[in-house]
This record gives C-alpha cells, sequence and structure tokens, in this order.
C-alpha cells in the first residue's frame, strides 16, 4: 500500500503564493499517476491537477489552469502544486491521491479511480 502524507499549506494573501507537498511512501516503485483535489467547506471534492508519474503528462481544472502548476520528483517520491495568484475561491483542504492506472480524459477526476489518499492540508486565501 501506498501512504501520502501532505504539507505546505497556510494562509495566504490573494495573488499570493503557495507550494505543496506530498510525499508517497510504501511501494513507491510503482509508477502511480497522482492527484490534487481539494474541498471546501460545504462543497464536495474537486479535481484540481494530476501527473502522471512517469510520463509527465499533466491535467488541470479549469478553475486554476495557467496559475498552478502540477510536478513531481521521482527520486524524493514526491509531488507538488506550486499554487501562484492566489484566489479567495481557492480556500481549501487540498488532498493528494494515487492511482494504479494512467487516467485520461474525464478519468483524471475521478475521485473513485484513485486508490490512495492522504489527510489533507488547509489552503486559506483571504481578500
Amino acid at each position: 500500500q501506498v501512504q501520502l502524507v501532505e504539507s505546505g499549506g497556510g494562509s495566504v494573501q490573494a495573488g499570493g503564493s503557495l507550494r505543496l507537498s506530498c510525499a508517497a511512501s510504501g511501494r513507491t516503485y510503482t509508477n502511480y499517476a497522482m492527484g490534487w483535489f481539494r474541498q471546501a467547506p460545504g462543497k464536495e471534492r474537486e479535481f484540481v491537477a494530476g501527473i502522471r508519474w512517469s510520463a509527465g503528462i499533466t491535467n488541470y481544472a479549469d478553475s486554476v489552469k495557467g496559475r498552478f502548476t502540477i510536478s513531481r520528483d521521482n527520486a524524493k517520491n514526491t509531488v507538488y502544486l506550486q499554487m501562484n495568484s492566489l484566489k479567495p475561491e481557492d480556500t481549501a483542504v487540498y488532498y493528494c491521491a494515487a492511482r494504479r492506472t494512467s487516467p485520461v480524459g474525464v478519468g483524471w477526476g475521478k475521485r473513485n479511480e484513485y486508490d490512495y489518499w492522504g489527510q489533507g492540508t488547509q489552503v486559506t486565501v483571504s481578500s
């Protein structure tokens, strides 16, 4: 099994930046695709960004495209989410997730197709 631990959340003013990290341990010899999801109070968990572990192919939600960048360092078994130009509507708990299959199309955002989840890290953006 894979264990995921997020870090890097915090509070920032609108227009600021944060970088989230997701450290993976366990069966990391497998090339897992990774995703970032977020959940705001009273909202459902939504897809933010995804990356195939070995191929480097990425996918972003329309709401963050051009502002957020997902990347990974396979040697460190770590995935990052660089968040720039943050907006108050980005406020949420951000979750890292991993899947054994390579997502395509709408599959990037299918929560039930991800096999492992972290506990989340809070991001708060004030106006």
